[in-house]
């Protein structure tokens, strides 16, 4: 035994005592299989049926492709499978390799399957011989190889990789490479598909073979392709001259190609043409029964797959089209940020799905991010990710808070009679003070990438995705604030980006923040490795991206103005606002007076509320003068003025006003063409 062989993995103590010994004298190798490491022992005399040296061979199965072709390697694999699920102890098959020179012998293999107490497959200990004269000797395996050939290698055989094609050229793909031309004997294929009365030529055959002309040619001309959609018969034309007879406009543009024969199937799915495939043939003459036969049988199978191809193609440009109206055409230039967005399709184009973003700008500086994945992969999603960005986008601009918006998206969607729900992230990011609040409906975590490069995971507290929210009551959504430096960067992400087969959520969050990490500085080119990363490793859902980084040149100055809309009768509106405040007083420098400046602007936007018919509009800006002040502004509709009354020793309200003029060092109230303006101002230290 070879020491190298052995030390990759030693033989099991049942092994036979001298194996070269006792099966070389048949002309038999070994092998012994273990399921647990992957790793196969083969002894020289099996090697040698392979034509493999010791050095070519690395005890791993992968190393005996160069030596069995994969149409037979595929067979292989699904009776192995076959044998370890059903329960079975052994299997034995006839296979054919490719030897060194090229020729193919045929193989046989018997293999006995051990497993453990509990039933589980441990090892596959067999042998492999070389077949190739006792088929020859035999005449029945000549007609199971022939039968087999011609039977299964076609019809089922591409009956098989036809169902994995998805579009029409994904059908003429698999027609020209799954060698049933040269085990048919053809030479190349045509094809034509019938569009509004015409043929369309979609596979025109070997090079140079191409009519000029025949690109689109009516059902009633003499054509071979034109007459089997007429008569939906096939044709088999047996000679040269019989081509040139029959077909005597086409004859003289191919007849330079050495065609002695073809063969011509109209292609019918659901009792009607949808177009004709065409075998031509070098140094053929007539065609069997037998061969007749097979070739309708291939026939329906294509066509079969064909009028899927068109179907899914059909409504792969509908959705597609439908997608593009409903994705945002553009992404608006945002003062203060540097914006990137990508879209990236499953499968690398072929499918549809609900995923999305889109950028909202707000009032006073700030911007709506969104990013959402609605449930499903077809026309369906598309078209309710469509209407469910158009509604986030007008509750955002109509003033509402993060928590606001997303509830009443969740309701939207739940009343639009769909079986369908979403995940969303809303982020609303004020780029003067970097404060962003964040709602999260059932999505995933965005990740933050610092200045330095180094990227962590922004972990929130989230609700319900839309729909369900809605369904279940549960339309309560946390808002988590964070604070975005100038130069760092929110990523928000759909799941295709992070998820992966076989791992979870967790490893594909570590990867991503370490592709962030070490990605390029540049805001588009960081986009587009996010996407390669997902096609090269086969990404098979979609994926929408959108990175948001805050610009450096647009850190508060003074003089500085910040303004929100808070609507009546939302709960979200106070603590939107109070976020707001906070951070610009931290963000301007009066950090020791934020508490009073954060309860003065509460009570006087309390007041707005409860005593006026609508809703108040806050700003806080920075007065510079002699004396660096901050001044809270609350609008509201009402003409009435406000006044300061006594509450008593047991009042709950009335304290208002009262509380404004201890903790303010001044206060007012200004008349404004439609209502009025409360406000109050603070000294703050000086920069």
């Amino acid at each position: 035994m070879d020491d190298r062989v052995a030390g990759a993995l030693s033989p099991p103590d049942d092994w036979p005592a001298h194996p070269d010994l006792s099966l070389a004298l048949n002309r038999m190798g070994s092998f012994d299989w273990d399921l647990d490491t992957g790793l196969m022992h083969m002894d020289r005399t099996a090697l040698d049926v392979f034509d493999l040296t010791p050095d070519e061979y690395d005890d791993r199965p992968a190393s005996l492709s160069p030596r069995v072709p994969t149409d037979e390697a595929q067979r292989l694999d699904g009776m192995v499978s076959h044998a370890l699920k059903s329960g079975r102890t052994n299997y034995g098959a006839y296979f054919r390799i490719q030897r060194r020179d090229g020729t193919l012998r045929w193989t046989h293999t018997q293999g006995f399957v051990r497993r453990d107490g509990t039933g589980r497959p441990r090892r596959i200990i067999g042998i492999v011989r070389d077949a190739t004269q006792e088929l020859a000797d035999s005449t029945a395996r000549r007609e199971l190889d022939e039968d087999r050939r011609q039977r299964t290698s076609l019809v089922e055989g591409a009956t098989a990789a036809l169902a994995h094609a998805r579009t029409v050229k994904d059908v003429i793909a698999v027609l020209k490479n799954s060698q049933g031309l040269a085990h048919l004997g053809a030479t190349s294929l045509v094809m034509g598909l019938l569009e509004s009365g015409r043929i369309h030529l979609v596979a025109d055959g070997p090079e140079g073979a191409y009519v000029p002309g025949t690109r689109y040619t009516r059902v009633d001309e003499q054509y071979p392709m034109s007459e089997v959609v007429r008569t939906l018969s096939p044709r088999f034309i047996e000679s040269a001259e019989d081509f040139a007879a029959s077909y005597p406009i086409l004859w003289p543009n191919i007849s330079h190609l050495g065609i002695t024969s073809a063969a011509y199937m109209p292609l019918i799915a659901q009792a009607r043409p949808i177009g004709a495939l065409g075998l031509l043939y070098r140094d053929k003459g007539g065609f069997t029964a037998d061969e007749r036969n097979l070739l309708m049988a291939l026939g329906t199978s294509i066509a079969q797959s064909l009028q899927r191809a068109m179907l899914y193609e059909q409504e792969h440009d509908l959705a597609e089209g439908l997608q593009q109206a409903m994705l945002p055409r553009r992404i608006p230039s945002v003062p203060g940020a540097q914006v990137a967005v990508r879209y990236r399709s499953a499968r690398l184009g072929r499918d549809i799905g609900g995923d999305w973003y889109d950028l909202i700008p707000l009032p006073g500086g700030r911007v709506g991010a969104v990013i959402g994945d609605v449930q499903g992969h077809d026309t369906h999603a598309a078209a309710v990710m469509g209407q469910l960005r158009i509604v986030l986008r007008a509750y955002a601009a109509e003033g509402h808070s993060p928590a606001t918006v997303m509830a009443r998206a969740s309701v939207f969607l739940h009343e639009l009679d769909t079986d369908r729900f979403a995940t969303c992230t809303y982020a609303e990011a004020d780029l003067t003070t970097g404060v962003v609040q964040l709602v999260r409906a059932g999505h995933v975590d965005p990740v933050v990438r610092d200045v330095d490069g180094s990227c962590r995971r922004v972990v929130s507290e989230g609700g319900l995705p839309l729909g369900l929210s809605a369904e279940f009551g549960r339309l309560e959504y946390p808002v988590s604030t964070v604070e975005l430096d100038p130069g760092q960067t929110m990523i928000l992400f759909t799941d295709g980006l992070v998820e992966l087969p076989g791992s979870d959520l967790d490893e594909g969050m570590q990867r991503l923040t370490a592709l962030v990490a070490n990605g390029p500085q540049d805001l588009q080119k960081l986009a587009d490795q996010l996407c390669d990363a997902v096609d090269g490793r086969g990404g098979q859902d979609d994926v929408a991206v959108l990175l948001l980084r805050r610009r450096a040149a647009h850190a508060p100055q003074p003089g500085g103005r910040l303004q929100q809309h808070v609507a009546q009768n939302d709960p979200e509106a106070l603590s939107s606002s109070r976020h707001m405040i906070r951070a610009a007083v931290r963000a301007w420098g009066a950090k020791d007076r934020a508490d009073e400046i954060e309860l003065a602007a509460d009570e006087l936007i309390t007041n707005a509320l409860m005593h006026t018919d609508g809703g108040a509009v806050v700003t806080i800006r920075v007065l510079a003068g002699t004396e660096r002040r901050l001044r809270v502004d609350v609008e509201d509709r009402s003409s009435a003025l406000p006044r300061r009354r006594d509450a008593g020793e047991d009042g709950v309200s009335g304290r208002g006003l009262m509380l404004v003029d201890r903790l303010a060092d001044v206060w007012g109230v200004e008349s404004r063409g439609s209502g009025k303006c409360v406000w109050c101002e603070f000294l703050i230290p000086t920069r």
